[in-house]
């Protein structure tokens, strides 16, 4: 018996995203909404929506008794999180699995291991796949400056429970360690509800790759490619592309091949991210971390295999097998994904939520723009300021990044401050256009204070 009423758990594009893939499929869709979000277009195109709070998140998107509740109420047979909010909770497979419930993505087991930084960590040097130089958990910054003694700086300090850039700083000096220590693990503790840190080397010339795998409960584990995903500001990503630039051949296997590695030593079952740091100082890689989720930037690996990834991911959750091996994964053209949000640089990246009054998105061959907004559509002030994601494909990374500024160009938005004239920058930025990104290029080329 298969999958035939999804509960969506989520919001914005991937909550439009996951209702266009349930009409593909047959798949009845039915969406959690909170008050705010009551008159949305994924409201309005699913087939059925059901109020699950007030606008905080907290008593809505993020209420797991409420949501398990309502996804049996509804008569769902199975419960899909997107990204952010629930997707890395392994609470909520649990509770799916005790409630009888089908739980689109890994089993809890996973989320809960690779959530954990020092644990996937560890994971990853079981199978060989290389880390960085490091420590295990750090108790003080007494014990954080023995590391630095031992590895040398500059290091990071990170939270072993979280990511997106919250808990993380940048030690150059000694005598910061006590001051960045307590602001990391008070960040982290906030953030994540605990505070423990562990040390790692600072790579500052770094790229960040990332691989997109698949796994099934059949033991088959893929990779579907790498996307670059270094042109980022404060470790949130702004612009990501598929396959990535100015790597040799021989790197790019290492990494996938790696990514895999770890995949099967796992037993992973559904979509993943597995990501990575190269250091192009020396043509060296080493584990980051793994995303036990789709990930925002999943489209532009879309556009570059043909493969409807939301499609798979419920698929497996289903108990089918992949639908392909390794060998059938061609790779064709170069794709490259911008985000779009409501925000204005020229005053820190203010979140700039109101009525769009105008909106007008590009289109023509190679263009694929995801978005929940139209002209008349109120963006919330809850929320994060993702308004869109425009995605091309060209037939090569030049072609591509015209293709996107083409399409910048015809993107029209009134009513709201957006990040589009800032992503034309980047875009049009000499280092950029040359392929030589890395994770701090906004701040080489003065885009960012």
């Amino acid at each position: 018996m298969g999958i035939s009423r999804l509960f969506i758990v989520n919001r914005g594009e991937i909550a439009l995203r996951i209702i266009r893939t349930c009409r593909v499929m047959g798949i009845e869709a039915v969406l959690a909404v909170s008050e705010a979000d009551k008159d949305s277009l994924p409201a309005r195109l699913a087939d059925r929506t059901v109020r699950v709070g007030p606008a905080s998140a907290s008593e809505s998107y993020l209420n797991i008794p409420v949501i398990v509740t309502t996804a049996k109420a509804v008569g769902a047979d199975a419960v899909h999180p997107g990204y952010g909010f629930l997707s890395e909770v392994p609470e909520l497979a649990e509770k799916c699995e005790e409630n009888g419930l089908i739980y689109v993505g890994p089993h809890h087991d996973h989320i809960r291991k690779m959530g954990n930084k020092l644990v996937a960590r560890s994971l990853a040097i079981e199978c060989g796949v290389p880390v960085l130089p490091g420590s295990e958990k750090v108790s003080s910054f007494e014990e954080a400056e023995t590391v630095v003694d031992d590895i040398g700086l500059p290091v990071m300090l990170k939270a072993a429970s979280g990511g997106g850039g919250r808990g993380m700083k940048i030690v150059t000096k000694k005598e910061e360690v006590k001051s960045l220590f307590d602001s990391a693990a008070a960040e982290a503790q906030a953030a994540f509800g605990d505070g423990t840190l562990y040390v790692e080397k600072y790579i500052a010339n770094a790229r960040h790759i990332e691989v997109q795998v698949l796994g099934d409960k059949y033991g088959n584990a893929i990779h579907l490619g790498e996307r670059d995903c270094s042109t980022q500001r404060r470790h949130q990503k702004l612009v990501e592309e598929a396959m990535a630039p100015n790597i040799s051949e021989d790197l790019r296997q290492d990494i996938r091949n790696s990514a895999v590695a770890l995949t099967e030593n796992i037993s992973y079952e559904s979509v993943g991210t597995v990501e990575f740091i190269v250091d192009q100082d020396e043509g060296t890689f080493y584990f980051l971390e793994m995303n036990t989720r789709i990930q925002v930037e999943h489209p532009v690996t879309e556009m570059v295999t043909g493969i409807d990834l939301i499609q798979e991911q419920i698929k497996v959750a289903n108990g089918e097998k992949l639908s392909f091996l390794q060998e059938d994964i061609a790779f064709l053209g170069h794709a490259i994904e911008c985000r779009v949000n409501a925000e204005s640089p020229e005053e820190g990246f203010r979140p700039t939520p109101g009525l769009i009054s105008e909106w007008n998105i590009p289109q023509g061959p190679g263009i694929r723009v995801d978005s929940h907004c139209y002209q008349g559509y109120m963006v919330p002030v809850f929320y994060d300021s993702l308004i869109a994601k425009v995605i091309v494909c060209g037939k090569d990374r030049q072609d591509a990044i015209y293709r996107m500024l083409a399409a910048l160009e015809e993107f029209t938005v009134e009513g709201v401050q957006t990040t589009i004239p800032f992503i034309k920058q980047i875009l049009q930025s000499k280092d950029f256009l040359s392929g030589h990104v890395h994770t701090r290029i906004l701040e080489t080329l003065a885009l960012v204070k």
